[in-house]
């Protein structure tokens, strides 16, 4: 018997920005039907809920701390509604004229780069670009939007102080075999650039860690 989601899952180019998906229900299982729009971001276990017991209790959410006390339920935020409220900002801003991008002109450079360039060979994916959009935006752009950038910021704020005081960290999730590493050699070319031809911003910086998390 065919399955048309199994027989072509992928629908979108890697370098286009997604325009179809495959639809899926409740227990993270396709229907069959493709909608004509991006996915939206969201946690999806892809196994069916387990039928609930006649009279059994209601359990407990999760939290996942693995024993050593790194989350707890104060700790729980709405992450998909502040990742798709960000992406749906981003998608604006990526449409505007570069005169109001509200970025220096080196990331100006940069972004019409990444985005035009006609690479003889390997070029970047679009998730990979959306990445380092998302960076430059929440760093350049968002401190300049009054109150619709600074709910982003002062999230972001509130997240790290509760779990890395005096620490300010960014995660940015990509599929695996997305390309992670290219992702941060276009974060470090954007900072290093900026942070060289201003030496006194604190935005920016020549400081880097190779590490990073598969």
């Amino acid at each position: 018997m065919s399955n048309p989601f199994f027989d072509q899952p992928i629908l979108n180019s890697p370098y286009a920005y997604p325009v179809r998906h495959w639809e899926l229900d409740d227990t993270g299982q396709p229907t069959q039907a493709i909608k004509e729009s991006r996915r939206q971001a969201d946690f999806i276990t892809p196994i069916p809920k387990p039928r609930k017991q006649k009279g059994a209790a209601d359990q407990a959410s999760l939290v996942f701390d693995e024993g050593q006390g790194l989350s707890s339920d104060k700790q729980q935020y709405d992450h998909t509604a502040v990742i798709n409220a960000v992406r749906a900002e981003v998608d604006k801003w990526r449409q505007l004229p570069s005169s109001a991008w509200r970025v220096t002109p080196e990331t100006a450079r940069l972004l019409q780069h990444w985005r035009n360039h006609p690479f003889s060979g390997i070029r970047p994916f679009f998730c990979q670009i959306e990445a380092v959009e998302t960076a430059i935006w929440l760093t350049e752009v968002a401190p300049q939007l009054g109150k619709n950038g600074q709910r982003f910021l002062d999230h972001l704020a509130k997240a790290n102080a509760e779990a890395n005081p005096d620490l300010r960290r960014l995660a940015l999730k990509l599929a695996t075999g997305a390309g992670k590493t290219t992702v941060m050699a276009m974060l470090i070319a954007w900072q290093t650039i900026n942070a060289v031809r201003r030496p006194s911003s604190q935005k920016f910086t020549r400081g880097f860690s190779s590490s990073h998390r598969a």
